[in-house]
Parts: C-alpha cells; sequence; structure tokens
C-alpha cells in the first residue's frame, strides 16, 4: 500500500496569543490538515470509496472539492481573476458536481497536490490583503447580494472546510473503523 499523503505536517492548534490573521489562517490550515490526515495511510480505491451508503461522496471528492472551494473564493469571487484549470473550463450549469464526479478518476497524488497548490494560491493573496478589503464579486448574504471583507471569507472557508472534515470522519470509520480528530 502507497500512502497517498506521506510526511502530512502535523497539526498544531492556533496559540491564543496570535493577532486576528494567524488566528484565522491557524484554524483554517489545522482544518486543512484534518481532511489530508482523514486520507494518510489509505489506497487510491478507498480514496475513490463512496463507503455511506445514502451518499456517493468520497474522500477523493472531498479533495478536489475544498480545492476548488479555497481558490472560487480568494481567486474569482475576492480578486476578480478568472479560476485556473482545471476549473476554468468546465461548464458548471451542465455539470454542478464536476469535481465530485470526476474525482474518482483522477490520480489521487494528484488530488493532494492540487489542494496543497490551492492553498498556496490562496495563502499568498491572503498574504498581501487586508482582513477588511472587500470582495470584487458580490455574494449572497441572506437575502441581499453584497462584496463580503476577506475576514468573512476567511471565516467561510474554516466552516465549510471543518464542515466537510465531519463528512471525512464518517466516510474514515465507514472504510477501515480509524477514528478520531
Amino acid at each position: 500500500m502507497t500512502d497517498l499523503v506521506p510526511n502530512a505536517p502535523e497539526r498544531t492548534d492556533p496559540r491564543p496569543e496570535w493577532g486576528e490573521r494567524d488566528m484565522l489562517l491557524g484554524f483554517l490550515r489545522w482544518h486543512r490538515l484534518t481532511l489530508l490526515h482523514k486520507c494518510q495511510g489509505l489506497t487510491a480505491g478507498q480514496l475513490r470509496t463512496a463507503a455511506v451508503p445514502t451518499s456517493s461522496l468520497t474522500l477523493a471528492g472531498l479533495l478536489k472539492h475544498l480545492a476548488l472551494v479555497e481558490e472560487s473564493w480568494l481567486v474569482e469571487r475576492f480578486r476578480g481573476q478568472p479560476l485556473p484549470e482545471p476549473w476554468a473550463t468546465v461548464d458548471w450549469e451542465a455539470d454542478p458536481d464536476w469535481e465530485f464526479r470526476t474525482a474518482r478518476d483522477d490520480d489521487p497524488a494528484r488530488l493532494v497536490a492540487r489542494y496543497r497548490e490551492a492553498w498556496d494560491r490562496v495563502d499568498a493573496i491572503v498574504a498581501v490583503s487586508d482582513l477588511d478589503t472587500r470582495s470584487v464579486a458580490q455574494v449572497r448574504v441572506d437575502d441581499r447580494r453584497e462584496p463580503v471583507s476577506l475576514r468573512w471569507i476567511l471565516c467561510h472557508l474554516i466552516e465549510e472546510t471543518a464542515r466537510h472534515n465531519g463528512h471525512a470522519d464518517l466516510l474514515r470509520e465507514a472504510i477501515d473503523g480509524a477514528v478520531g480528530e
């Protein structure tokens, strides 16, 4: 068995004395690494396994989805730039679950690398942006559309990644019985 997530860095809790930017990025990093830890030690087949009977969700799909989520929020909505490949040429109207569906055919090592590339791209944008800077795109918030701050976007990414880590917990336990953070 080849470990598709070799040498995943250990997770460390954000320190209480950190400033706001470091705190937000620290929690996002913790949740990013949690997903990698959920994938660590599995085979390609296991990453592609829809292990919960009522769902087609896979760990591979979560890796690809969260790479898309991070880039769509920071590159496209916040910066107003076109998404990079593989997202740029997808017909999202015709195939709204493209990333989940196609992840089963992707090389798992490439999925992990692509997720880490998204982190690098996102972290570079955050590094040069003020937390109060508003997105170029208007975002639906409650019943209206408006630009949102980078702070709001980072909180949303933490929430979305944490929520999907709950899915990853269930998938991993169903695949091989492993439990825990």
